[in-house]
């Protein structure tokens, strides 16, 4: 059952306890003298993005030379991505206009630059920006629309209403980065011999081979019956979409590929993926309506090898 993407707002991974990504607090275009990043960071603020747990993620990931190419079904933020930079890559995402962002950087980033400088820190300007019509702009205006309302708006987060209309109100930043020239070059960068791609997760089906690397992040289980949970989409990552992705889990597992999944410490994520490493990570929970909804909490990461494995 593929699902698509008209965005709720009760979700806003609120099961997913992971940390946002924290506010950028630079000036609104950096220099382009500044010294490039050494490893690519995320371009992007995204809600249960990995870029904090990326020192905890370390000890499992594969050693390079036991794979050649990596493989991604659930971009968001790709800070995993971005950390172990693969010579070869397959992107996916449901979001189209995640993937046209990540196009447009690969392909055009000197031009998204210039799109984006023309862009302010500004209440007003931000809500005459929301209410453009994407439909109305290139590509490059659209991907330069995209990563200025998410570094402006609320706690970087993606929420569309049932007009698919992006609908997240004004962030209370002082002075956000609105284009890191130096950022978006190591991304194109790292990009440019990656393939981008919107479809399902299960595409990993046709194109996996034994020796890949396939990361998931999916919508996490809800840790208990009363937990809100819904995704980024209208339908939701129900409890069937779970089982559906172990069963993906397990057929790639058999066909030699590498995995590794992140998801919530849910009893029902301990059922589907009994059998393989499940990894405690602890996580903070940064999105809740709930001061004290916030904070740590223990989340997984299921491999099919062990670190020791590794050469």
């Amino acid at each position: 059952m593929c699902y698509n993407y008209a965005v709720r707002f009760v979700w806003l991974h609120h099961e997913r306890s992971k940390v946002c990504e924290p506010p950028y607090h630079m000036t609104q275009c950096t220099s382009s003298a500044r010294l490039e990043r050494q490893t690519p960071a995320p371009i992007l603020k995204w809600a249960g993005g990995k870029r904090a747990l990326l020192a905890q993620f370390a000890p499992h990931f594969p050693h390079p030379s036991q794979y050649q190419r990596y493989v991604e079904p659930f971009l968001g933020g790709a800070a995993v991505f971005f950390h172990l930079q693969p010579a070869q890559s397959l992107l996916y995402d449901l979001n189209p206009h995640l993937i046209e962002v990540y196009t447009v950087v690969r392909d055009h980033v000197e031009d998204l630059i210039v799109a984006l400088q023309k862009h302010h820190h500004d209440r007003a300007y931000f809500y005459a920006l929301r209410a453009q019509q994407p439909s109305t702009l290139s590509p490059v205006e659209r991907a330069a629309r995209f990563i200025f309302l998410n570094r402006t708006c609320y706690n970087g987060l993606y929420r569309v209403n049932r007009q698919g209309h992006f609908n997240v109100p004004f962030g209370k930043y002082t002075n956000p980065t609105i284009c890191d020239e130096p950022g978006l070059r190591q991304a194109s960068r790292a990009l440019q011999q990656a393939q981008l791609a919107v479809a399902d997760f299960e595409v990993v089906l046709d194109v996996a081979t034994s020796g890949d690397l396939i990361y998931f992040d999916p919508p996490y289980a809800p840790l208990s019956p009363t937990s809100s949970f819904t995704s980024y989409t209208s339908e939701g990552f129900s409890p069937t979409d779970q089982h559906r992705l172990a069963a993906a889990f397990r057929t790639l597992d058999a066909r030699g590929c590498l995995l590794m999944l992140s998801n919530s410490n849910a009893p029902l994520i301990a059922e589907l993926y009994h059998g393989f490493h499940l990894h405690p990570i602890n996580a903070r929970r940064a999105i809740n309506s709930k001061a004290n909804g916030r904070g740590l909490i223990q989340e997984v990461l299921i491999t099919n090898f062990r670190a020791a494995d590794r050469p």
